[in-house]
């Protein structure tokens, strides 16, 4: 009888995000790491949510194709940051980022994250885009600047990030927490399903 390790499928995630990373590994999985290199500001859509979802696509789309991922299931996410309808990802600068938390504090904002599973056995996908409410904090002139010289909010979606320096600045979230981190493991579960696979299968 084979062993279970050797029936496990290949999760391959298609981020360099450690955040997503760290997610997936506390929840029992250990996939590989494979980065797109999609050029993320060459792509555009409608609204923040669908934004994040083609983003997310392109990158799954671009990993599932490389030889080396055959036989893999591929995951691939993106986050903005909806604030007064307008999609917000990586800030440019720290001058940017300075502006952005001065517009958010004391403010709410949608983090819309899109996921697509893409089975490379298949070639069968299945995407969607989870969203949180994020309300933000009053942080002070002199704490954003101490935030934004800290250089965390130059990498991430948002300028802020759930489980980093930003934490004491936001004050509550309405929805699921890792969708804020970067990947929605709920939604996770529910794209594995349709393509026939449970979580426990995945585990480590």
């Amino acid at each position: 009888m084979a062993r279970m390790t050797d029936q496990r499928r290949r999760l391959v995630l298609a981020s360099a995000s450690p955040a997503r990373l760290g997610l997936l590994r506390q929840a029992g999985f250990a996939p590989e790491v494979i980065v797109s290199g999609v050029d993320e500001d060459a792509l555009s859509a409608p609204s923040p949510a669908e934004l994040a979802l083609v983003l997310a696509e392109a990158k799954a789309v671009a990993v599932a194709a490389r030889p080396e991922t055959a036989g893999a299931l591929v995951i691939g996410c993106d986050s903005v940051l909806e604030l007064d309808g307008e999609a917000l990802g990586k800030p440019v600068d720290a001058e940017e980022a300075t502006f952005r938390w001065k517009s958010m504090r004391g403010r709410a904002g949608v983090l819309r994250t899109g996921h697509c599973l893409i089975d490379t056995t298949t070639g069968r996908r299945a995407s969607r885009t989870a969203s949180t409410t994020v309300r933000f904090g009053t942080p002070s002139d002199t704490e954003i600047a101490a935030y934004v010289a800290s250089g965390e909010p130059l990498h991430v979606a948002g300028a802020f990030t759930l489980d980093g320096r930003s934490a004491p600045f936001v004050d509550s979230i309405d929805g699921d927490h890792g969708t804020v981190i970067g990947l929605s493991l709920p939604l996770l579960r529910e794209l594995l399903a349709e393509h026939g696979v449970s979580v426990t299968d995945l585990w480590a």
